[in-house]
């Protein structure tokens, strides 16, 4: 039989074309928009990946693991290798007739630094240097100036006022960093660092009154350390981002140059040869707790300089901060010190500021708690809020 147009009718034999309507072929250009967008998305989430900076301590990634873990890591390193630093560096000045020798322990300091590094550099395939070397003078030289005026202060201040000292350097990375990479900090970043500076301040008032040892040519050799130190941070953080160099790289460059720079300060003012003799004296509590002194030293860079490329400038010197508070009470245990009470009210305004900064980066998860706690612990309040709600809703 035929159709009326003559046509012969379809049985399922005979395959009839199908009109697509323009909705339907919308529908086709609509599906494939959104798988090709799907396709770019994951390319490009696939690059954002790649591109992710390398979290790492010398031959440990920790790049696939959550950020409060890598936190919880690095804060433990900075917590016990520089405890240890800094029980080694105390212990290395109560050696009688070494306190005039601050800059040769830098020295000794800064060439197993460069040793370690170099070693470090080699046991990776990435040996390229990514920063330039004019920018490595200038970090060398706020490196030597950190670190040789640090450790040439302890001759003239106890430990831990050259310690409680070096935690005010909160205020510069502020300035710093609004400075030099245009950050802008809160109200209770600022009251924080204030806050701890004070306290910082009481502290090293009360040890003036008490310690024998206190001089005021040291509060400037450590006033100075501290600027360079408040710059350091800054300059390494911008750099580190700027040039995805490894702290390897940064190390290696940094402190191999400023032992050029120490080695030559050292031979113009004369003091090279006399130190050099006086460590022979006394090897294994010169030479011997300088190596143990330097290598958990540079454990602690590379820890601090991973700390300050993953999480930035102002959250490494919070946690350095807590840890010279541990170093502190740490010293008064281990060597005997006169002690005030004022130590221990100078620690407690320190300790609201740390507060205050750690509340500061956690407020948006924070304050939810918190009113929740609040209203718990006052009922009327609740029904108060509740009120205003309806009026409002009303």
């Amino acid at each position: 039989m035929l159709n009326s147009d003559g046509s012969k009718p379809s049985y399922g034999f005979y395959k009839t074309p199908v009109r697509r309507s323009s909705n339907m072929l919308n529908q086709g250009d609509h599906t494939s928009t959104v798988l090709i967008d799907h396709s770019h998305r994951e390319h490009r989430n696939r690059k954002e990946d790649e591109s992710k900076d390398n979290v790492s301590i010398l031959c440990f990634d920790l790049t696939h693991v959550s950020p409060a873990v890598q936190f919880f890591i690095l804060t433990f390193g900075i917590f016990f290798f520089y405890l240890l630093y800094g029980y080694v560096q105390e212990l290395i000045f109560r050696l009688e007739g070494f306190r005039p020798y601050g800059w040769y322990l830098t020295l000794v300091q800064f060439g197993c630094y460069s040793l370690f590094g170099l070693v470090e550099l080699y046991m990776k395939a990435d040996r390229q240097r990514r920063i330039p070397l004019p920018t490595y003078g200038f970090l060398a030289f706020l490196t030597v100036a950190t670190m040789g005026l640090s450790n040439s202060s302890l001759g003239y201040l106890n430990y831990p006022t050259q310690v409680i000292f070096k935690c005010c350097k909160l205020i510069p990375v502020l300035v710093g960093g609004i400075i030099i990479q245009g950050k802008k900090y809160g109200v209770i970043d600022v009251s924080a660092c204030l806050s701890m500076s004070i306290g910082l301040i009481l502290f090293t008032l009360a040890d003036s009154t008490v310690s024998p040892n206190f001089n005021s040519y040291g509060i400037l050799l450590i006033s100075l350390a501290l600027c360079a130190d408040a710059v350091i941070g800054n300059v390494q953080e911008k750099t580190m981002k700027e040039f995805k160099s490894t702290n390897s790289e940064m190390v290696l460059y940094s402190y191999s140059i400023g032992f050029v720079y120490i080695l030559f300060g050292l031979v113009i003012s004369g003091q090279l040869f006399p130190a050099f003799n006086f460590c022979l004296q006394y090897p294994v509590e010169t030479y011997g707790y300088g190596a143990v002194f330097s290598l958990t030293g540079y454990l602690g860079v590379n820890i601090v300089l991973t700390m300050v490329k993953t999480f930035g400038a102002l959250i490494a010197v919070t946690v350095t901060t807590c840890r010279k508070a541990l170093t502190i009470v740490l010293s008064f245990i281990f060597f005997a010190k006169p002690f005030t009470f004022q130590y221990l009210w100078a620690g407690l305004i320190v300790l609201l500021g740390i507060y205050l900064n750690i509340y500061s980066k956690n407020k948006t998860k924070w304050d939810p708690v918190i009113r929740e706690y609040l209203t718990r612990l006052n009922p009327c309040r609740k029904r108060d809020i509740q009120l205003n709600n309806m009026e409002n809703i009303v």
